[in-house]
């Protein structure tokens, strides 16, 4: 068993991304940010679908197609469809921010359906 919170990098000179579960058609992973934000001028532009949730920390995600940033805290999430440009503009630079990012590859081919559950 693992947890999200435990141990964080120590290292936070760079982002930090790790893959905690992957499939083919999804990638969850963790990004640790400290003061992290994207560089002036580049707008992340992802061929795949994007379902991110803030655990800890604050940060601002800017989408290229809205006016102002949105403030993200603990619990809020979005939905980033492929393609839509986004950028952080933010992130806490005395506390990390932990991140849950699950990306979705909605061309790949439908997994198996799930077995019910047990009584």
């Amino acid at each position: 068993m693992r947890n999200l919170f435990d141990p964080l990098p120590q290292d936070l000179s760079a982002e930090a991304f790790e893959t905690l579960a992957a499939t083919p058609g999804v990638r969850v992973e963790r990004i640790v940010s400290l003061g992290h934000a994207s560089p002036d001028g580049f707008w992340y532009d992802q061929p795949r679908r994007e379902w991110v949730v803030l655990l800890r920390g604050a940060a601002r995600l800017r989408f290229e197609d809205e006016a102002e940033a949105r403030a993200l805290s603990p619990g809020d999430w979005v939905d980033i469809a492929a393609h839509r440009r986004h950028r952080v503009d933010w992130t806490m630079p005395d506390e990390p921010t932990v991140w849950l990012a699950v990306h979705i590859d909605e061309t790949a081919a439908p997994s198996a359906p799930s077995p019910p559950p047990l009584a």
